[in-house]
């Protein structure tokens, strides 16, 4: 059997890498770049330091700040426009996830057109768009190394998965300094989906030897550090381990999808609005309880990866820990209950059918080791409380 992994052309990698784009766009051919961006990105002045950049090569270039948390039918299609108008022929995308996945989907519909509904899962999408140099300032979505985005359409509520090779940028930039002055709320919340990534991608029914290699490899970094960054934002070590953990767990999900945590999180954060990786929090422990009866070896390995059992353990002594651990992160990480983030109990359960209907339609929830009925689901999302 074989297995396709498709990644960046280019990965840069340490401090210092995003002063690179110069000559990243000069590699491509590019003259008209456009960063897309958030508002936070253009207070702390990133944008404006890479726009000076751009321009003192020769490379004017607009900034479209105005995307969203989480990114809208109606925000892409501002930005499409943008991208038109400037008649730009490439996109740096700066920022957290969301800046990300929203220029994977502006750089399609800027080329080619049509509604983001166009090109949602099952579609696998092959079309390149415009190209993108991803300069990810969050240690959470791997966004710059996948070839997925999430689209939500606003009319509906539905979280739109879209999928192919077009999603993948050409170049990632990945410069751990850039997450030296994130706040901890937003460091907690992007490590634990990054921790997320690297765990669901090495029990998925899709795992394979490739993408094995860098979960592991990224639940190892990110395991010991990620409370640590949170209590001590400076630290740069273990900036740099989460970090790197976050990009290689995004090659790992990238090659073998994320499972039923993501499934299930997708919903909570269409209906509640709740943060992606504060909803995967939430689910994460309840969810590896649910799965370990049919993968527990895989489940110990992740244990053992983060540094939380020994070689030594027996595999039921491992999961265990694994559980206690989990458990752990998100008191470490004051990671709130549905109804301590604010959540209506009675709205809540009464979208429990509804959000596991559209979990299982993602299809995530079918690459989990133990997979779901949708009864299961609503179990899972009442056990929350």
């Amino acid at each position: 059997m074989t297995y396709t992994s498709i990644l960046p052309r280019i990965l840069q990698t340490g401090a210092g890498a995003s002063a690179q784009i110069p000559q990243i766009l000069a590699s491509l051919g590019c003259q008209r770049p456009l960063i897309i961006t958030d508002r936070m990105m253009v207070q702390l002045g990133y944008a404006e330091r890479i726009r000076s950049a751009l321009a003192e090569d020769g490379l004017p270039c607009d900034v479209f700040a105005d995307t969203v948390p989480e990114p809208t039918v109606a925000s892409i299609q501002s930005g499409v426009a943008t991208a038109r108008e400037g008649r730009c022929d490439s996109i740096v995308a700066l920022g957290g996830g969301s800046p990300i996945d929203s220029a994977k989907a502006i750089g399609i519909l800027a080329k080619h057109g049509g509604e983001m509904g166009d090109y949602k899962f099952p579609r696998n999408v092959t079309e390149a768009g415009l190209p993108i140099i991803a300069i990810p300032t969050t240690a959470g979505t791997g966004s710059e190394v996948t070839r997925f985005t999430i689209i939500t359409d606003e009319t509906s509520d539905e979280k739109m998965l879209c999928v192919g090779p077009a999603f993948m940028p050409v170049a990632a930039l990945v410069d751990y300094e850039l997450t030296l002055s994130l706040p901890p709320r937003v460091t907690a919340d992007t490590g634990i989906d990054a921790l997320t990534h690297a765990i669901e991608a090495y029990v998925s029914k899709k795992a394979n030897l490739f993408s094995d290699a860098q979960a592991l490899a990224a639940m190892r970094l990110i395991g010991p550090n990620l409370r640590q960054v949170y209590q001590q934002g400076d630290d740069r070590a273990a900036r740099e381990a989460v970090m790197l953990g976050s990009t290689l767990a995004g090659m790992a999900f990238s090659a073998a999808s994320v499972a039923l945590v993501h499934g299930m999180s997708r919903p909570i954060g269409a209906f509640f609005h709740v943060p992606h990786g504060l909803s995967n929090a939430m689910l994460l422990p309840a969810i590896t309880a649910f799965s370990i009866p049919a993968a527990q070896a895989r489940y110990a390995d992740c244990a053992r990866a983060m540094g939380v059992a020994g070689a030594t353990d027996s595999d039921d002594a491992a999961v265990a820990k694994l559980l206690t651990e989990l458990e752990a992160i998100n008191q470490g990480l004051d990671v709130p209950t549905p109804e301590q983030f604010g959540i209506d109990r009675e709205q809540f359960f009464e979208l429990m059918p509804t959000m596991a209907r559209r979990a299982l339609a993602s299809g995530s929830p079918g690459n989990n080791p133990r997979v779901p009925s949708e009864a299961d689901m609503i179990e899972l999302y009442r056990s929350l409380w």
